[in-house]
């Protein structure tokens, strides 16, 4: 079972706001359980009535084989959205191209 902590008011976001919601495993979490934390995200901001519009789960920023993940939220308007949106080719990320 993921518990979250109530710390959506802490963010300053409020109801109808969307979000780009990163799930980043620390370099020993296996994928699924990556989609599990998500998951727990996504029920958690949809009963805050926070909008997840984009998402990126994965283990892009690690440390050797350490276990766990960390959540990060990042308030979506129209600019940040055009520029997530953005085509990108690196090794680590790859859309839009």
């Amino acid at each position: 079972m993921v518990s979250l902590p109530p710390s959506i008011e802490d963010r300053d976001l409020k109801v109808s706001e969307w979000v780009l919601a990163f799930v980043n495993g620390m370099g020993g979490t296996p994928l699924i359980e990556l989609y599990v934390v998500a998951n727990a995200v996504n029920r958690y901001l949809q009963k805050e009535g926070i909008k997840p519009a984009r998402w990126l789960v994965g283990s892009y920023i690690t440390s050797l084989e350490m276990a766990g993940c960390s959540v990060t939220l990042l308030k979506l308007d129209a600019e940040t959205t055009k520029f997530w949106d953005a085509p990108v080719h690196t090794p680590a990320l790859r859309w839009g191209v």
